[in-house]
C-alpha cells in the first residue's frame, strides 16, 4: 500500500525543515496527536514549527529510515517532532515532550 502525503485542502501547516524536506500536517491529524495522543503539545504549533525549521538535533529512527525525530529544548524538556519524509516532502506522524533524546542515527545537530 503506498503512502500518501495529506490532501492539500486539508493542511493545517506546512514548514521548510532544517533537511530541505517540505514537512506538513492536516488540520485533522493534528487534532488527532492533540487530543488522543499528547494533549501536552496542544497549543504548541509554533514550538512544533520552529523544531522542524531550526531544531537542535535531528536523528534518524532505528526502526524506519524515513523517519526522522527532530529535537528542540523546551524548558528542561525536549520537544521532538517525528516526521516522515517523502521524496522532497514529508509529514508529521507525531509530535510529543520527552526528557531524553532517543536513540537513532544523529543526521544533524546544531
Amino acid at each position: 500500500m503506498k503512502e500518501e502525503l495529506p490532501r492539500k485542502e486539508e493542511i493545517k501547516f506546512v514548514v521548510n525543515g532544517q533537511l530541505d524536506k517540505s514537512i506538513r500536517t492536516t488540520k485533522d491529524y493534528w487534532d488527532k496527536i492533540v487530543e488522543n495522543k499528547h494533549p501536552t503539545i496542544k497549543g504548541k504549533e509554533s514550538e512544533v514549527k520552529k523544531a522542524i525549521k531550526a531544531p537542535e538535533q535531528i536523528r534518524k529512527s532505528k526502526s524506519d529510515p524515513n523517519v526522522y525525530l527532530y529535537y528542540r529544548a523546551l524548558g528542561k524538556h525536549f520537544l521532538c517532532v517525528v516526521a516522515k519524509h517523502l521524496n522532497d516532502e514529508g509529514f508529521i506522524v507525531t509530535s510529543y515532550i520527552t526528557d531524553i533524546i532517543k536513540e537513532g542515527e544523529k543526521i544533524w545537530e546544531k
